[in-house]
């Protein structure tokens, strides 16, 4: 080679070199896949060892899991509608509340969470569940199949089953819409579009943010017969804190007023409660099978090496817990839904035991993204409690509320619930009774510890725009 073809080369190589340099660094993709109504303790890998969750226990073994992920409450029966609120404005509770019928307005302004990852340049996809009031074809770049709060149900969905001989109603059963509306179950339906949505991802230069809402396990609890075949009524546990009635369900809005209350007899049965958790673990069987597709597609297109995949539901579910069946309550299985994180950097197996809340998702997305948490956000990004550079948890009280019935209160392993118009406050010792079934509140030696956590409570929800007065309620 002679010296003029060499310095022609040289100088092209530094050039490129140069250019190299130069060049942005390639962003991650992010797929946040949430669930609906699905409680922290129902994947197989995290404890729960009677579900059947081979894709949750993987992805559990490959990321980090936060144990104790908390949704704040709601503001009405449909407790997703806040949860999902909070998730797309970034804010607390009663402050998302504010905005549930002015979304128009956060969008005009770019503030929700698709128009933040916009900004950063991802190309913005979603599919499934949506349940707020804003049309997600107007703030996604691509929007694939939007569904309601819950598939439509039928009148044969409610108070069964009365006795082992009531097969009115069954999981598998088309007839019965529901999830079966359209001809194909909407958790596949989501599978199916997600797919698509991943191969024109592969060939595009943005990365994307994908919202991928799962209806499920949400009631009616549908889907195949041989997923429900899985699972033997004989091997399904009752819960521990499972009673015939809840006695202050009415106080509380657990009534037969509440839709999902009517859902199974009152009083509960034992056989009641163990059909309907039979066909809630077989439905998350067969939601399990469908991300296991996704994340299969995922690899396939060569795209799974540069995404982070974030997890988690709306919140959890009662079914059965403490004679309740739905989600409007103070209680662990209600308030928390399983949180998974996995990606490029995530530590593996590990698990993180500080309080969070579920919308923490949000800002740690965006800081994943590259991008500035902005300062209307008032959640917090875990990603450097993920990475281990912090422990101490951002929260020292966990709050909680549904509409004026109900107020909660975490605070150093301890949970007080407070019921306004019982005239209840309940204390229970989140390490040494995890199932919150021995009730201190009326222990002599814990009355500085109510009151301190009382006064706490009246505190944070000032700090909340919590506007029930909870003095009103309470005479010491």
């Amino acid at each position: 080679m002679n010296k003029i073809k060499l310095l022609l080369l040289l100088t092209l190589a530094g050039v490129l070199n140069a250019c190299q340099s130069d060049k942005e660094p390639v962003k991650p993709n992010i797929l946040f896949i949430l669930a609906d109504d699905q409680c922290f303790n129902t994947i197989n890998e995290l404890g729960n060892h009677e579900v059947i969750t081979p894709t949750l226990d993987e992805l559990a073994r490959e990321g980090t899991v936060f144990m104790t992920a908390y949704n704040m409450g709601g503001w009405n029966g449909a407790i997703c509608v806040a949860s999902r609120t909070m998730f797309n404005t970034g804010r607390f509770l009663w402050h998302a509340r504010a905005f549930d019928k002015k979304l128009d307005d956060l969008a005009a302004s770019g503030q929700l969470w698709s128009l933040e990852m916009e900004k950063l340049g991802y190309d913005t996809y979603f599919t499934g569940k949506w349940h707020i009031k804003i049309e997600p074809s107007d703030i996604f770049t691509t929007a694939g199949t939007k569904r309601p709060g819950m598939p439509k149900d039928t009148p044969e969905g409610y108070n069964r089953p009365l006795n082992e001989n009531d097969t009115t109603w069954t999981p598998w059963d088309t007839d019965f819409g529901g999830f079966w509306a359209g001809g194909t179950h909407w958790s596949e339906v989501i599978k199916n579009e997600t797919i698509e949505f991943l191969d024109s991802a592969a060939v595009s230069d943005n990365p994307f943010f994908m919202y991928v809402a799962f209806n499920a396990p949400h009631d009616p609890r549908q889907s195949p017969k041989k997923y429900v075949d899985l699972y033997d009524l004989d091997d399904i546990a009752l819960p521990e804190s499972f009673m015939p009635e809840y006695p202050y369900k009415d106080d509380i809005g657990c009534g037969w007023g509440l839709r999902d209350a009517r859902l199974a007899p009152m009083p509960r049965t034992e056989y009641s409660v163990k059909v309907n958790r039979q066909e809630y673990y077989a439905i998350i069987t067969h939601m399990d099978e469908q991300i296991g597709l996704i994340l299969d597609h995922l690899e396939e297109t060569g795209q799974a090496d540069n995404t982070y995949i974030f997890f988690s539901a709306d919140h959890g579910l009662a079914v059965g817990h403490h004679g309740l069946i739905g989600k409007q309550n103070m209680y662990e299985h209600s308030m928390r839904p399983p949180m998974i994180i996995v990606g490029p950097d995530i530590p593996k197996g590990e698990k993180r035991n500080m309080e969070v809340y579920l919308q923490d998702i949000m800002p740690t997305v965006i800081e994943y993204a590259g991008g500035v948490v902005p300062e209307y956000v008032e959640f917090s990004s875990l990603k450097s409690f993920i990475d281990g550079t912090k422990t101490e948890s951002i929260y020292p009280e966990v709050y909680g509320a549904y509409m004026d019935l109900q107020r909660m209160i975490r605070k150093d392993d301890y949970k007080l619930i407070a019921y306004p118009y019982a005239g209840v406050k309940r204390l229970f010792n989140l390490v040494d009774d995890p199932q919150e079934m021995n009730d201190l509140a009326a222990d002599p030696t814990q009355k500085e510890r109510m009151d301190q956590m009382f006064a706490s409570l009246v505190e944070l929800q000032l700090s909340m725009g919590d506007t029930l007065v909870l003095g009103e309620f309470f005479s010491e």
